[in-house]
C-alpha cells in the first residue's frame, strides 16, 4: 500500500460562492454539526485506510532566504491514507462533506515518497 497526503483545500472565492457567510448563526451552527457528523463518519467509513487522522489548519508563515514573512494559502486540513493508487485514494473522497456541506473548494491527492537514501 502506498501513502497519499490529502489536502483540503478552500478559497475564499469558493466560500462566498457557497454562500457560507450569508447564513443566519442557527443555519451556519446545524451545517457546522451536520458537517462534523458527516466528516466523522467518513473517517470512520475509511478507518482502514486513514494513517494519520491529520486536523485543520491555521494561518501560515513564509520561510525564505529573506526570512519569515505572513503568507496566505489554501490549504484548511490534512489527513495521510493509504490505498494501492493515486485513482484510489482520490475516490474516498468524492463527495466528502469538505466541499458538500462546508464550503470547501477541494482535495488534492499527493503520494508520499521515501525519503532518499545517501551513501
Amino acid at each position: 500500500m502506498t501513502r497519499f497526503l490529502a489536502t483540503f483545500l478552500g478559497t475564499p472565492q469558493a466560500r462566498e460562492a457557497s454562500g457560507w457567510d450569508s447564513l443566519d448563526d442557527a443555519t451556519r451552527k446545524l451545517r457546522e454539526r451536520e458537517g462534523m457528523d458527516a466528516w466523522m463518519q467518513w473517517m470512520q467509513d475509511h478507518a482502514s485506510a486513514v494513517v494519520e487522522g491529520g486536523s485543520p489548519l491555521g494561518k501560515a508563515k513564509r520561510i525564505d532566504k529573506r526570512g519569515v514573512s505572513d503568507t496566505r494559502n489554501a490549504l484548511t486540513a490534512w489527513v495521510v491514507v493509504q490505498a494501492e493508487s493515486a485513482d484510489a485514494a482520490a475516490c474516498m473522497f468524492e463527495g466528502h462533506p469538505h466541499f458538500t456541506i462546508f464550503p470547501g473548494e477541494a482535495v488534492e491527492i499527493t503520494e508520499c515518497l521515501p525519503m532518499p537514501k545517501t551513501d
